[in-house]
C-alpha cells in the first residue's frame, strides 16, 4: 500500500511517501480502506520525539489517528461491522506505528463507529480526535444550561467543537481567539475575546463575577489567568497544562469511545454540530499539511486524502 511514514524523529522533512506492507488484521479489528484521514497537533509532537516517554513508537511510523473509510476485511470477532460498511474511527493503539495516513489501516472495533450516510468522508475524518476531546472535556467539566463557560483556543480544532457542544448544553460561551476569528466564533454561538495582555479585563467585562467552567485547549498564558477568572467551586479542564490540578481541575487525555463517536457523528448528520475542514491535501502532500498545521493558525481541521 501507499503510505506516509517516518523512520526517525524530526520535522516535516523526515516524512516519506512510498510503499509499505498492508496492515495485519487482529481478531477484534478490521481493515479499512482510507478515504480521508484527519491530522492533529499530537501527530507532529510524537514525530518530533516530545512524547517518547509517554507513547512507544515502532518505526517506520505511519502517523495519524483519525480516519474515515470503507471496511474491506474483518477479524474473527467483529460482529459490529461487515465488509462494505462506511466507518469513522479514532485509531489510537497502545503504540504508534500503523496510523491512518495510508491507503489501508487496521482499526480496532472499539475505536470505530458507523459513518452516517449524510456525512462526507472529509467531515467524518476531521471529527474523531478533536470531537471526542471536546465531548469528554465538556462532560468532565459538567457543563450545564445557564452556566458561564470560557473556552481557550475556541477557534481551533478542539475548541470549535467544544464551543458548539457547550452552546448545545445551554451555556453562555465566551471564547478566546485571534481577532480574525471573531465572526467565526459568533457563528458558533460564542462571544469572542482576544488573546493577549488584556484577556482578564475582556473576560471580566463580560462576566464580572467569573466563570463556572474554564476549558483550556492551549495552556501557558491561558492557564495563568485561571485564578482570576474561575468562580469559587468552578471547574477547569485542560488538555495542554498540568496546572489544572492546582485549581481543583483535571488534565484530560482523550480516549477512544465508540458511543461518544457515534453520538458526535449523529449530531453532525442532524446539522446540530458543524465540522470546519480548513483544507484537504492529497496523501503525497502530507508533509505540506503538517507544515501548515505546525504554523499554528489553522481554523478548524486539516484532512489528508489518498
Amino acid at each position: 500500500m501507499k503510505a506516509v511514514f517516518y523512520e526517525a524523529f524530526g520535522g516535516p522533512d523526515v516524512l516519506q511517501y512510498g510503499e509499505l506492507p498492508d496492515p495485519h488484521i487482529g481478531p477484534d479489528s478490521m481493515v479499512v480502506e482510507v478515504r480521508a484521514a484527519g491530522i492533529n497537533p499530537v501527530d507532529y509532537k510524537i514525530r518530533q520525539g516530545y512524547l517518547a516517554g509517554l507513547i512507544d513508537a515502532t518505526f517506520p511510523v505511519v502517523p495519524g489517528w483519525d480516519v474515515s473509510g470503507v471496511v474491506v476485511a474483518v477479524g474473527l470477532d467483529t460482529p459490529e461491522y461487515q465488509v462494505g460498511d462506511e466507518v469513522l474511527a479514532y485509531v489510537r493503539k497502545d503504540s504508534v506505528g500503523g496510523g491512518t495516513l495510508a491507503e489501508l489501516v487496521s482499526v480496532p472495533v472499539r475505536t470505530a463507529a458507523l459513518k452516517p450516510s449524510g456525512v462526507s468522508f472529509e467531515d467524518a475524518a476531521a471529527l474523531p480526535l478533536a470531537g471526542l476531546t471536546a465531548l469528554q472535556t465538556v462532560r468532565r467539566a459538567g457543563v450545564t444550561a445557564g452556566q458561564s463557560v470560557l473556552v481557550h483556543a475556541a477557534a481551533g480544532g478542539v475548541g470549535s467543537f467544544a464551543t458548539q457542544l457547550a452552546v448545545l448544553a445551554g451555556a453562555r460561551v465566551i471564547g478566546t481567539a485571534g481577532t480574525a476569528n471573531f465572526d467565526y466564533l459568533r457563528s458558533l454561538g460564542a462571544e469572542p475575546i482576544a488573546y493577549g495582555d488584556h484577556l482578564v479585563d475582556q473576560a471580566r467585562a463580560l462576566e464580572p463575577d467569573g466563570f463556572d467552567v474554564i476549558l483550556d485547549y492551549v495552556g501557558g498564558a491561558a492557564m495563568d489567568s485561571v485564578p482570576e477568572l474561575l468562580l469559587p467551586g468552578g471547574r477547569v479542564v485542560s488538555i495542554a497544562d498540568g496546572r489544572a490540578a492546582q485549581y481543583g481541575g483535571q488534565t484530560a487525555w482523550v480516549r477512544p469511545d465508540h458511543d461518544g463517536l457515534a453520538e458526535l457523528a449523529g449530531l453532525v448528520a442532524e446539522g446540530k454540530l458543524a465540522v470546519n475542514v480548513a483544507g484537504v491535501y492529497e496523501l503525497e502532500r502530507a508533509a505540506d499539511a503538517y507544515r501548515e498545521l505546525e504554523g499554528g493558525h489553522v481554523r478548524g481541521k486539516l484532512v489528508v486524502r489518498p
